[in-house]
C-alpha cells in the first residue's frame, strides 16, 4: 500500500476541537480525518449534477417501449408466485 502525506494548516482552537472530537470516538487525528474525509468522499455523486441533468433530458426525447401497466403487473405478479413455487 502507497502512503501518501497530506498537510493541512487549521488554527489552534480548530486543531483542539478536532482533537477532542477524535479523543471521544477513541481515534487518533489521523484515523478521525481519514475517516471523515472517506464519507466525504463516498457521499459525493460519481457524476455532476449537470451531467445527470444532461443525461436525463437526452433520454427523455426518445420513446421507449412500454407495455399496459395492469398487464406488466400481472405479469410481474405471476413471476414471484412462480418463484415461490420453484424453491
Amino acid at each position: 500500500m502507497s502512503k501518501h502525506r497530506l498537510q493541512v494548516l487549521v488554527d489552534e482552537d480548530e486543531f483542539q476541537a478536532i482533537r477532542s472530537i477524535a479523543e471521544r470516538r477513541r481515534m487518533t487525528v489521523s484515523e478521525w480525518v481519514r475517516t471523515v474525509l472517506r464519507e466525504a468522499r463516498e457521499g459525493q455523486p460519481a457524476m455532476p449534477v449537470g451531467a445527470r441533468l444532461a443525461a436525463l433530458r437526452e433520454a427523455s426525447t426518445f420513446e421507449y417501449p412500454s407495455g399496459d401497466i395492469e398487464q406488466m403487473l400481472e405479469e410481474i405478479g405471476r413471476g414471484y408466485l412462480a418463484a415461490d413455487t420453484d424453491g
